[in-house]
């Protein structure tokens, strides 16, 4: 199981545009269309990295909790479905109804999402404010498969916390760590 760490796109950044096909609703869904009133999660999941199986719970339950409060959640899979067919559309929205999935599941099938992002591993965890500038990114947090630390989504929840209080997010982040987005072969 590869290690990857992610890139640590600079806080401060502006969320970059998308438009990308939700797997759920079968509807191309914008960025403008998702943003948040109180903030916007992005992350970068897909179907078979033991990383994102191993948080899939947690993910779940902290987009259940937090949409309520206005924190929008989003979920894109940006793998090379040639080489990775577990990861196509189809599959994707299969796993975002058995995980429960209250978000949409968008596919990047051209990768640009990624590569706008500098996302690089499975999961990669992106918290915007309300004006969709950059608070936080790296880990959910410390557990990983087989480490025995209990999947707890501390260090995405304090971020969280922190712009439903108006308060400043810790600069002490954390990259997270997961399989590699499987890029296309030029």
């Amino acid at each position: 199981m590869a290690r990857t760490p992610s890139n640590m796109l600079p806080l401060g950044t502006s969320a970059p545009k998308f438009s990308l096909l939700d797997t759920v609703s079968n509807q191309q869904l914008h960025l403008d269309d998702l943003k948040g009133e109180k903030g916007t999660v992005i992350m970068f999941i897909c179907n078979h990295c033991p990383f994102v199986k191993h948080v899939n719970e947690a993910i779940a339950q902290l987009g259940k909790t937090y949409q309520k409060q206005g924190i929008s959640f989003v979920a894109i899979s940006s793998n090379d479905v040639e080489n990775y067919p577990q990861d196509a559309p189809h599959l994707m929205k299969l796993t975002a109804e058995e995980e429960g999935y209250t978000y949409p599941y968008l596919y990047d099938e051209d990768q640009t999402a990624a590569k706008a992002y500098d996302a690089a591993c499975t999961p990669d965890f992106y918290l915007f404010d309300d004006n969709l500038k950059l608070v936080y990114r790296g880990q959910l947090d410390d557990s990983r498969p087989g480490n025995g630390v209990p999947v707890t989504g501390k260090d995405l929840e304090d971020a969280i916390q922190a712009v439903l209080n108006n308060k400043l997010v810790s600069e002490m982040q954390k990259p997270s760590i997961g399989c590699n987005i499987k890029w296309k072969k030029d």
